[in-house]
């Protein structure tokens, strides 16, 4: 392996890390010595950021911008997160988990549209998914402690 590299992932690897430390216990976190504000707040300045460019990229594609455009976007993509293993607690998931609760949600949109369903019909189907993977996952964690 290149010693370029390891000087390159391994910032991206730290932040990765100590993210993940700070989703499971903040306090743990910063008693190892993690900088837990700098990395709080830079993550909520890189999801800030990452929203405002999806902003965009929404207001072009639709050639116009209103401000609950983004709405329609919203319980799908909690879903797909939630339904990839990601827990709404924080400290647990996967990139790989993700992606396919991501082709999960859209395989869903697809059989709702198939059927003709009407929005409210979606949202109850989103939430129905919502809360059955987080009871599914409550047990296994009370399960597994």
């Amino acid at each position: 392996m290149d010693c370029g590299r390891c000087r390159r992932r391994i910032p991206a690897d730290l932040f990765g890390r100590t993210v993940y430390a700070i989703g499971n216990r903040e306090r743990a976190a910063y008693l190892s010595g993690a900088r837990t504000r700098l990395v709080v707040t830079s993550a909520f300045a890189l999801a800030g950021g990452l929203s405002a460019f999806g902003g965009v990229l929404l207001a072009g594609y639709a050639s116009k911008a209103a401000q609950a455009m983004g709405d329609p976007y919203l319980l799908p993509a909690i879903a797909a997160v939630v339904l990839g293993g990601t827990s709404i607690l924080g400290g647990r998931g996967s990139y790989l988990g993700t992606v396919a609760g991501v082709i999960l949600v859209t395989l869903l949109q697809s059989i709702l549209s198939v059927m003709q369903m009407e929005e409210f019909g979606r949202h109850v189907t989103y939430g129905v998914v919502i809360i059955a993977m987080l009871l599914i996952y409550g047990r296994g964690r009370r399960h597994s402690d």
